[in-house]
């Protein structure tokens, strides 16, 4: 972990416990025990969205692909639990899913393909589910006092269309050659041809996979599908916090809340800022501070609830792969 991520991850745990202790803890801790056993069925319904997840990553794949739907949940499981819960930012999940993948016996360019075009479509249809909270912010924003929770809705999304869009230009010019070159250009004694021979076969592969619409379109359609599904998951855990709100809130709340975390991917978790981002939210659709904060608990109740079983999963798959990779080696005297 870089000296960067300390400091940011410092900074957003700094931000939580300052807004628990603004609100007070012991009034959203409260709020949060009474949803009791229905975090449960929230963590639950999380599968849903995480099964979508994947198979917008398997349409990528293609015909003949040596990695099927099963392998694609089980690495995105894993990637997930990794960005959750581990102080990787947002880059570790992806790079632990192209792992996965190359295990399971796809070859490590293709699977490097699919999880960099995924996760851009994904992004991308992050801003569009953003959009569509930012219309029923419209409506809803009419007061003046409104006008501070406009503005940052509107950063937050403008911030993560920034980064897809260059990001996007990124792998359209050879993402991963320039970052190989730009690596090589530091004082390390190393042969770097055979690895700019893998990075511009990955960067081709990328530029073959956007060439296939009609999977790409697929792919995003399903990962917008997943981020309207999960709207349910909010509406779940406000009706069992004691604080029910219509499907349109919930979509309000998760639309901009995940839009906000996307803008502070850098945090690890993005700590801190889902929290004030639901602590902003809060007043459009009539909820108090306390179940707000209870609502960003909740849902950091189920990546935990989640997670650690996918850090299991993924530590004794590391150990069966590293264990079968052994007995293949040939013996030597």
């Amino acid at each position: 972990m870089t000296r960067a991520a300390w400091v940011l991850l410092s900074a957003g745990a700094a931000l939580f416990v300052a807004l628990l202790a603004w609100q007070g803890l012991g009034s959203v801790t409260a709020t949060l025990l009474a949803a009791g056993w229905g975090l449960l069925l929230v963590a639950a319904f999380h599968l849903v969205p995480l099964v979508l997840d994947a198979i917008s990553i398997s349409v990528l794949f293609g015909r003949g692909s040596a990695v099927k739907l099963r392998d694609a949940l089980y690495a995105r499981w894993a990637g997930e639990s990794v960005n959750s819960l581990l102080p990787a930012g947002q880059i570790g999940g992806p790079v632990m899913m192209v792992r996965q993948l190359a295990q399971r016996g796809m070859r490590m360019r293709d699977a490097a393909a699919a999880i960099t075009v995924s996760t851009t479509l994904q992004a991308l249809a992050q801003i569009v589910f953003a959009l569509l909270g930012l219309a029923l912010f419209g409506i809803y924003a009419t007061q003046s006092s409104s006008h501070d929770l406009r503005f940052a809705a509107g950063v937050a999304t403008t911030v993560l269309g920034a980064l897809i869009v260059l990001f996007f230009v990124a792998q359209r010019r050879g993402l991963f050659g320039w970052a190989l070159r730009l690596v090589s250009k530091m004082p390390i004694q190393r042969d770097w041809s055979a690895l700019a021979t893998r990075a511009d076969a990955v960067d081709a592969a990328v530029q073959g996979l956007y060439r296939q619409r009609r999977a790409v379109l697929a792919s995003f359609v399903l990962s917008l599908a997943g981020w309207i599904v999960g709207t349910v998951e909010v509406w779940l855990a406000l009706y069992f916090l004691g604080h029910p709100v219509s499907w349109i809130d919930a979509l309000l709340l998760e639309s901009i809340g995940q839009a906000i975390r996307g803008a502070a991917f850098a945090i690890p978790g993005s700590l801190g800022v889902q929290e004030g981002g639901y602590l902003l939210l809060a007043p459009l659709v009539g909820l108090p501070p306390d179940a707000a904060l209870a609502l960003s608990l909740a849902k950091r109740a189920r990546e935990v609830l989640l997670g650690v079983p996918g850090l299991l999963y993924l530590h004794f798959s590391e150990r069966s792969w590293q264990r079968r990779r052994t007995t293949r080696l040939p013996a030597t005297d």
